[in-house]
């Protein structure tokens, strides 16, 4: 298909921040129990970080007090100052590593939780939605958003709760020791925080546009990768990379902008916190209060060194906000998948629609419209009955209709107006797994996985034994084929083992007799085959749709010789219908079909493939 992808909400940063605190807020809350302990934990590993503090100024005083007396430091209260300090930092050590292990299973249980949630979600939604969804989107909210949640869960509550208490625990230690000199020890802390509080002004709404930058980059990025092949086999590199180079452009524009001036103040930020200041403010000064015995040199040695480590909490406070800012923009992604609507929760709007099964499996087109783009329609109030056990061929120019029909027919889209039902059901009050157990397709390109064959034939029915998948795969004309591969079915496709377009396609259709579901829908099995492959693929679909409900989409003639209904579409319309043609009759309604249209519809198969396609692609 091709359908355009939807562009993304335009939302005022401001708004977006608020949305995004909302939104970590409540993904945080199953693992909020676990975080308040890592932080509690890493807060008594911060006041327990003051043991060496305590002791270097009293093994300071008893050095002090040794020399003045012209004897030996007493070796019980050197070795008790030394034991308190190893005491200290194994307590220290001791609960900092309880609190990370805490937050680290949290973060492992919330990575797991969202990833399995986010696996059903997207195993429930349309197939439509992946071709209106840039798969550079979808990327980064499985993959990198949940990454992103780690340093925030796994790491942050226990930094940020030690950031903040041991500075504090060790100024007022500086005030117990002087007044005057706990002033010292954070004389410049104000002026620096003055002036990273103007660099980090308006930062939630900046990240918050960044963000969106970013998303708009890495979705142009896999766009254009997804496309290189044919973008370089035509020689369009140029303007095909256009979008990604004007989004990177766009992004360092602002980013440069942006960073550009935050840097140079906190640079300045940055001096009045270094080393050679902190040490020649702390040392000048408090060297006139040793000088007039107000407070001894250990006293000054400690509170010099306390004045070292607040500037770097204060650094660990800083990424810590950073890492809230990113964490939000990361679960606000995550929860706009997380809230994606699926075929289960939201069957089409259909209220007061019941679960009762159907009894036939007819198809039945109720004055159904769609349209891909709002305004040409590429259906145009179609209605149109599939009996029963019968096969009807959809034939018809580019852009007619025919796919758009078999489209709505598996429920990839829902008609914006009219019904499609079967067995007299809207299929709008079908389930996934219910539906899909009623209608089962093969499509031009098969789709298989980077798994086994037994696997990827058995896709719909897990718990088949090898007994029925040999029986599909002899009905599929396949099971020679697989039995000369070294390892049987336990071949796994794509790892080593090269099949032709024409064997994945009998692979598919094997799949589609194991999942023996009564409506078969068929998309020119045969269009991207070679002549050798086209005879035995034919064979396969003709035990295929023995005793089934078949709608195919068609190309060619030879494709629906002795089909029970031949309907030729234009324009979105159904023009003729003929019961049981004969082969004339049927070469002279495809001579007469055209072959040029102004509507732009998806083949079948690109329905379900992830990822934006680009521009949309004729029938």
């Amino acid at each position: 298909m091709a359908a355009t992808e939807q562009a993304p909400e335009v939302v005022d940063p401001k708004t977006k921040r608020a949305q995004e605190s909302a939104m970590l807020t409540e993904m945080l809350r199953p693992v909020r129990g676990r975080l308040w302990l890592g932080r509690i934990l890493g807060a008594a590993a911060g006041v327990a970080s003051l043991a060496p503090y305590i002791a270097l100024v009293h093994l300071g005083d008893v050095l002090v007090r040794a020399a003045a007396d012209g004897t030996t430091p007493d070796a019980g209260e050197v070795t008790g100052a030394i034991g308190f300090v190893l005491a200290g930092a194994g307590v220290q050590m001791f609960l900092t590593f309880v609190a990370l292990l805490i937050t680290h299973f949290a973060d492992v249980e919330l990575t797991r939780t969202l990833r399995a949630r986010i696996i059903d979600r997207i195993a429930g939604v349309r197939l439509s939605w992946f071709s209106s969804t840039s798969s550079g989107r979808i990327r980064k909210a499985v993959q990198d958003d949940t990454k992103t949640l780690h340093q925030l869960v796994a790491h942050a509550p226990v930094e940020s709760a030690m950031a903040i208490i041991t500075p504090l625990a060790l100024l007022v230690y500086a005030f117990i020791i002087d007044w005057r000199l706990g002033l010292l020890t954070f004389a410049s802390v104000p002026i620096y925080l003055i002036v990273q509080a103007w660099t980090m002004r308006g930062m939630g709404e900046k990240t918050a546009e960044m963000d969106t930058r970013l998303s708009e980059v890495s979705a142009t990025a896999v766009e254009f990768a997804d496309g290189i092949a044919v973008i370089k086999a035509f020689g369009r590199t140029g303007r095909a990379h256009s979008r990604y180079t004007e989004a990177a452009s766009a992004f360092s524009t602002f980013y440069t902008g942006w960073v550009g001036p935050m840097l140079r103040a906190s640079a300045i930020g940055e001096a009045l916190v270094s080393v050679p200041v902190l040490i020649v403010l702390n040392v000048s000064i408090g060297s006139l209060l040793v000088s007039a015995t107000e407070v001894t040199p250990a006293d000054l040695i400690v509170t010099t060194l306390i004045a070292l480590v607040l500037p770097n909490t204060i650094q660990v406070i800083g990424r810590t906000m950073w890492s809230y800012q990113i964490a939000g923009s990361s679960a606000k992604r995550l929860g706009d998948l997380l809230a994606t609507a699926t075929m289960d929760t939201d069957p089409g709007a259909m209220p007061g629609a019941t679960g009762t099964g159907t009894e036939t499996a007819a198809i039945s087109f109720d004055d159904v419209s769609y349209s891909y783009t709002g305004t040409t329609r590429a259906l145009d109030r179609v209605s149109l009955e599939v009996p029963t056990g019968s096969v009807t061929a959809l034939i018809g120019p580019s852009g007619s209709g025919k796919s758009t029909l078999a489209v709505l027919a598996a429920r990839f889209m829902d008609p914006d107006s009219g019904r499609v039902l079967l067995g007299g059901r809207d299929l709008r009050t079908f389930g996934t797994v219910e539906l899909y157990e009623r209608i089962a397709f093969v499509l031009q390109n098969p789709q298989l996985l980077r798994m086994s064959l037994r696997e990827n034939i058995r896709l719909a029915r897990p718990d088949a034994g090898d007994e029925a998948i040999w029986a599909a795969a002899e009905k599929a004309f396949i099971a020679e084929e697989i039995r000369a591969l070294p390892e049987g079915l336990d071949t796994v496709w794509g790892e080593g083992v090269r099949l032709s377009g024409g064997q994945e396609q009998r692979i598919a259709i094997a799949r589609a007799i194991l999942a023996d579901a009564p409506i078969l829908v068929l998309d020119e099995a045969t269009a991207a085959t070679d002549p050798d492959s086209e005879d035995e693929i034919q064979r396969a679909l003709s035990e295929l749709v023995q005793g089934r409900t078949v709608l195919v989409i068609a190309h060619r003639a030879e494709s629906v010789i002795g089909s029970d209904r031949v309907v030729l579409m234009r324009s979105g319309r159904v023009e003729t219908v003929l019961d049981h043609p004969d082969e004339a009759q049927l070469r002279t309604l495809m001579d007469d079909q055209g072959t040029t249209s102004t509507n732009r519809e998806p083949r079948l198969g690109e329905v379900t493939a992830a990822g934006t396609k680009g521009d949309t692609n004729d029938d």
